[in-house]
């Protein structure tokens, strides 16, 4: 069934404008509509079902006899709560949080699990070394950054101390402590991580943990459900895990995986965690595994600069050339 959420503003063009953001961009089962007046409005919603509608504050009062299931006022001042007890988002901020504090309002309605996102299951993606300063995590985002050029990619960092949201100077209210602890109540659902997904650039992301021990919320097994709903629910095609060092905990997250990638050093110490770690996988009878993990070798880079460049930088380096190669020379399909 398809799903309305009907758009007044104002300003028609304004509108038009957010309506056609989440209709190309945003993966929901939400169908954006604008209208340019309140009659047109009225007369939709006598033939149509609205879910969600975002409506200019001063309109709020005319718009009796129009049904819908979630009304979310959009403010151009100070947001505050109206005496209707409506929701309020102030509308002159990034498509990308407006829609996040939609979703975040339409999540506190009861949720119908005929809501949730069908099609094709992400293709989910590991990256993993049992060797230290492998440039794991710059190889991870930059692929995630590549990726997400022609597809929706979500990046999920589960390690201890990332500096993800450092490098990328941003500040968030939620991020993946919030997502481990909804899993952990049987309170989580692919809308409610739509509020805490974010995005740089072209790449969508949850930020990391905020406390290292926060990843201890859930065992390693239903971590690795938790990345398999995702996967399967939240509409990604790609889903990256940078996964951190969990140590035997690491196994039931990368057996999820369709593909993992192994970044490794030459030196006698690498080699020999790389076969520790070997050995123990074969000893775990997780043979599928060996399969799917792809290990690399990736050439160093020595002539970065400012840390708050560095994201934009591993795309025009070394590294990004070793990983537009890696992509060109074929992907991985995702299992069923």
């Amino acid at each position: 069934m398809e799903r309305i959420m009907a758009v007044y503003d104002v300003d028609p063009a304004y509108g038009a404008r957010f309506a056609d953001f989440v209709n190309q961009r945003e993966k929901t089962p939400f169908t954006a509509v604008p209208f340019s007046s309140l009659a047109k409005l009225k007369e939709f919603a006598k033939e149509h079902t609205i879910e969600i509608l975002l409506i200019d504050r001063g309109a709020l009062r005319e718009t009796e006899g129009i049904r819908a299931r979630q009304v979310i006022t959009l403010a151009d001042g100070e947001v505050v709560e109206l005496a209707e007890e409506c929701p309020v988002v102030y509308k002159y901020q990034s498509g990308d949080s407006i829609m996040r504090e939609v979703m975040a309002c339409y999540c506190r309605q009861p949720v119908e699990t005929q809501a949730a996102l069908l099609g094709a299951k992400a293709v989910v993606i590991g990256i993993y070394s049992p060797v230290n300063r492998c440039l794991k995590t710059s190889f991870a985002l930059t692929m995630g950054q590549l990726l997400a050029r022609n597809e929706r990619v979500l990046y999920i960092n589960l390690e201890e101390y990332s500096g993800f949201t450092r490098l990328i100077q941003a500040r968030h209210e939620q991020d993946l402590s919030d997502v481990l602890y909804l899993y952990r109540q049987g309170a989580y659902n692919w809308l409610k991580l739509k509020s805490i997904v974010y995005s740089w650039g072209g790449m969508d992301y949850i930020p990391p943990v905020r406390y290292a021990e926060d990843l201890n919320q859930v065992s390693p097994e239903d971590m690795a459900c938790l990345l398999d709903r995702i996967a399967r629910e939240s509409g990604y095609e790609k889903l990256l895990v940078d996964v951190g060092q969990m140590g035997k905990g690491a196994l039931p997250i990368l057996e999820n995986c369709d593909a993992v990638y192994m970044p490794v050093k030459d030196d006698c110490i690498s080699a020999a965690k790389v076969e520790e770690f070997d050995e123990y996988v074969k000893a775990a009878g997780s043979e599928l595994l060996q399969g799917r993990i792809h290990k690399l070798k990736l050439p160093y880079h020595n002539s970065f600069g400012r840390r708050d460049t560095y994201m934009e930088q591993l795309l025009w380096g070394e590294l990004g050339d070793y990983v537009r190669q890696l992509l060109r020379g074929g992907r991985p399909e995702a299992r069923g």
